[in-house]
């Protein structure tokens, strides 16, 4: 018998190879059919490991899922970008590899993240998630997100429209 290692931290500089290759199997599994094909290869093009690398100077705060010694998801968080909003932390990204995801670990992941806003002093969550992205509707919903706010994201020639979910502020 033996047993899994599930682990969550933050991304180091040699994960950016990985996190890329999350990014770029979780987007196409995820928005293929929801965003034109064009703008979607484009979007996951830009997001090679030196744009990681670069992230990861810059000192975005990236934490990754490991199981078993393998980065399989990761998560992008901070101030919230929607400045009208209480919400004073946002989740601006989670991803899990797709043969990871429905089995609990992106709770885990978005838990991990919740708590490290918490830990710098941002009150209140916010996540943003493209309406016609049925799998992050749920999954939020399931988390007990709130929509706050329905807005749009420009992607290439399109507007599509974007929920904003809110957990407390407390």
């Amino acid at each position: 018998m033996s047993t899994m290692s599930i682990d969550i931290r933050r991304a180091r500089l040699q994960d950016a190879p990985a996190i890329a290759e999350v990014h770029d199997l979780a987007w196409r599994n995820a928005y293929r059919g929801v965003l034109p094909g064009l703008d979607l290869e484009r979007m996951v093009e830009r997001r090679g490991p030196v744009w990681w690398q670069r992230a990861l100077r810059r000192k975005v705060a990236i934490i990754v899922l490991e199981v078993d010694g393998h980065v399989v998801g990761y998560a992008t968080l901070g101030p919230s970008r929607m400045r009208s909003l209480p919400h004073r932390g946002e989740i601006y990204e989670i991803y899990l590899r797709p043969e990871y995801q429905g089995i609990g670990l992106g709770r885990r992941l978005f838990q991990t993240a919740r708590s490290m806003l918490d830990d710098m002093r941002l009150k209140g969550l916010a996540v943003r998630a493209l309406q016609a992205n049925d799998v992050a509707m749920g999954f939020y919903r399931r988390l007990g997100g709130k929509p706050l706010v329905e807005t749009g994201e420009r992607i290439g020639d399109q507007i599509l429209p974007v929920v904003v979910f809110g957990w407390d502020l407390g």
